[in-house]
């Protein structure tokens, strides 16, 4: 990456986790999420408007049944159970079982690809897997929103803008 050689003292450690860490008291200088923070003296924007698609192998048999009977559901696991696209995909497909349940996307699309069953996906996932077709359930699962943070008192040091500047330019383009 080229921040590496503009920034050599920089060091970025990526932590993936359901587990919320606490800006405020320290435990990480900034966070990514996929809910608005609410933590006191926290700086946070709306980073990133995610659009989703329900995915399934191009092989799958089509067109499912309007009530979903006899397909199979890949989703989120009980950790993550009450995310939106769980209910959407749910109330889409009520008399669809639940096969496979995963918090990784990357895993749900290797499943979905297989031919496991149904999957909502972020779209620039979905759309770039060879193999996967997004199918039209009657509406769009609900996007997501992605939501960046940091504690106030460090919003003037240079390293954080410089983060903050790379990422903010990589999603534009």
């Amino acid at each position: 990456m080229q921040y590496s050689i503009q920034y050599p003292r920089v060091t970025i450690e990526l932590l993936t986790d359901s587990h919320l860490l606490s800006l405020s008291r320290r435990e990480a200088d900034l966070a990514f999420r996929i809910k608005p923070f609410d933590e006191p003296d926290i700086v946070s924007r709306n980073l990133l408007h995610m659009p989703y698609g329900a995915y399934t192998a191009a092989d799958y048999p089509l067109p499912l049944a309007g009530d979903g009977e006899g397909a199979g559901l890949i989703t989120m696991d009980a950790a993550f159970n009450s995310m939106p696209d769980v209910a959407w995909l749910q109330r889409m497909l009520p008399h669809a079982r639940v096969v496979f349940r995963s918090n990784a996307r990357a895993v749900q699309a290797k499943m979905c690809l297989q031919g496991t069953g149904v999957a909502v996906l972020p779209r620039p996932l979905g759309d770039a897997i060879a193999g996967l077709q997004r199918i039209d359930l009657g509406e769009d699962p609900p996007v997501r929103e992605t939501w960046i943070g940091y504690h106030r008192d460090m919003r003037r040091l240079a390293r954080l803008r410089a983060l903050l500047d790379l990422v903010i330019a990589r999603l534009a383009d």
